[in-house]
């Protein structure tokens, strides 16, 4: 094996590791409600809104969201998967399950989230984040039916679950099938890529 060889998949393992961390240190400030190490975990430059950017319009907007919405959440991080699109660029799905105290009820939240990560500086940051959410609902209160998203004194609405994976729309618009041909593997660190056969990143409002 060459030696550069060698250094790029140390490298990439270093990275994968590195990245393997940030959804977990993003729960833990979260819940810890550290605005400074959550904001840190972002590109200096990341895109708040429109017009603003930068962690410290991040640290605003998650603070006032925080305040006004939470009195206590815990983010339970599930499976992560890792894809690299050059040495300082991947991006990854993540899943979670949320628990959440607002006022009198005890919400709980599935969703996913859909990363950018970029390495700045030698450390990896998360570009973007974009959640995906299946359902919101009270505990006692199981999210039967349509527009699952069911926070407390706001109207229902649908948490855009399945928008990144055309997979979905293609399995219930296709009928049972007996005994079906089955495709060939994905290429390595295109498993993601493969399941979303090149359809665009929705745009998702987070309310």
């Amino acid at each position: 094996m060459e030696r550069n060889d060698l250094v790029a998949r140390i490298d990439r393992l270093e990275s994968h590791s590195e990245i393997r961390m940030l959804p977990a240190k993003y729960a833990l400030a979260l819940d810890m409600r550290d605005l400074d190490a959550l904001a840190n975990l972002f590109a200096p430059d990341i895109q708040v809104s429109r017009d603003k950017v930068g962690r410290a319009h991040f640290k605003t907007w998650m603070d006032e969201t925080l305040r006004n919405q939470f009195t206590g959440t815990a983010h339970h991080i599930g499976g992560h998967i890792i894809e690299f699109r050059d040495a300082d660029h991947a991006c990854g799905v993540v899943y979670s399950k949320n628990e959440h105290e607002t006022g009198p009820e005890w919400v709980v939240m599935q969703m996913l989230y859909w990363d950018d990560y970029e390495r700045i500086d030698g450390r990896w940051h998360f570009r973007r984040r974009l959640p995906c959410y299946w359902y919101a609902t009270d505990l006692n209160k199981p999210p039967i039916g349509d527009r699952k998203m069911r926070w407390p004194g706001r109207e229902s609405y649908d948490g855009a679950w399945h928008a990144l994976w055309p997979t979905w729309k293609e399995f219930w618009d296709r009928p049972a099938e007996g005994l079906p041909q089955v495709a060939q593997p994905a290429p390595l660190d295109k498993f993601l890529e493969t399941m979303r056969r090149g359809a665009p990143i929705p745009k998702i409002r987070v309310r």
